[in-house]
C-alpha cells in the first residue's frame, strides 16, 4: 500500500512538473498574459463605497490592475486565470475608458449591470473557491445599480428632445411659409375687368327673338 502512495505521489509531482513546462499557448492559453499588467489606467470616478466593491469584484478581469496570486503563476491555475483575465479585458477594460466618450462609458455601465443583474457577473467560477470575497451581496448590487445606472437613458432622453425641438420649429417654418405665400398672392377684386359675359369673357350671342327686336 506504501509503495502504490509513493508511486501515485511521484507520478503527481512529475505531472505538476510537466504541466509547468507544457508549451499551453499551443492549445488557446494565452500564456503570454500571466503576472501582466499593461501601462495604462483610468480613474473611473466612482465613489470610494462603489470603488471599493469594483475593486474586490471585477478589477482583476476588468482593468491592467490585475492582482497575480501565486497559485496564478503555476500552472494549471495560471492556464485558468489568464484565459480569464484575457477574455475579461478583451470584453470590457476599464483601464481603457480614457479612450471611450462619456456615451460609450454609459452604455458600458448599463451592460454591466445587466450582466450583474442576471448573476452572470462577477461568474460563479471565478468566486468559487478562491475569491469569495468577488461575492455580491444585495446591498453591493443596490450600491453598484445607483451609480450604474445614474445616467441610464439619459443621452436617449436627450435626443428625444432634440427631435421634438426640431419637429417644432419645422412646423413652425412652414405655417410662416405659407402665411407668406397667402400675402403674396393677387386677390379677384384686383384683377382687370374683362369685356363680355360669363365665364370665358366671350360676348354673348343673341337669341333669334333678341334679333327680330333689334331689327325693329
Amino acid at each position: 500500500m506504501k509503495k502504490l502512495i509513493g508511486i501515485g505521489a511521484a507520478c503527481a509531482v512529475v505531472g505538476f512538473i510537466g504541466l509547468q513546462v507544457f508549451p499551453a499557448k499551443k492549445i488557446g492559453i494565452p500564456t503570454e498574459d500571466i503576472g501582466t499588467n499593461p501601462p495604462e489606467r483610468f480613474d473611473i470616478g466612482a465613489p470610494p463605497e462603489v470603488a471599493s466593491i469594483l475593486r474586490r469584484a471585477c478589477f482583476d478581469c476588468h482593468t491592467n490592475e490585475t492582482k497575480w496570486p501565486l497559485y496564478a503563476r503555476m500552472a494549471p491555475g495560471s492556464w485558468l486565470m489568464a484565459r480569464d483575465v484575457h477574455n475579461g479585458r478583451n470584453h470590457l477594460n476599464l483601464s481603457h475608458w480614457a479612450d471611450s466618450d462619456e456615451e460609450e462609458r454609459q452604455s458600458d455601465k448599463e451592460n454591466c449591470w445587466e450582466q450583474i443583474e442576471a448573476g452572470a457577473m462577477p461568474p460563479w467560477f471565478y468566486i468559487y473557491p478562491l475569491h469569495m470575497g468577488a461575492k455580491l451581496s444585495a446591498a453591493d448590487k443596490s450600491t453598484l445599480k445607483d451609480w450604474l445606472m445614474k445616467d441610464a437613458g439619459k443621452k436617449k432622453e436627450e435626443a428625444v428632445a432634440a427631435k421634438e425641438d426640431g419637429d417644432a420649429k419645422a412646423d413652425e417654418k412652414k405655417a410662416e411659409d405659407k402665411d407668406a405665400a397667402k400675402a403674396d398672392a393677387p386677390k379677384a377684386e384686383d384683377e382687370p375687368a374683362k369685356g363680355g359675359s360669363g365665364a370665358t369673357g366671350k360676348p354673348a350671342r343673341l337669341t333669334t327673338n333678341a334679333k327680330k327686336q333689334a331689327k325693329k
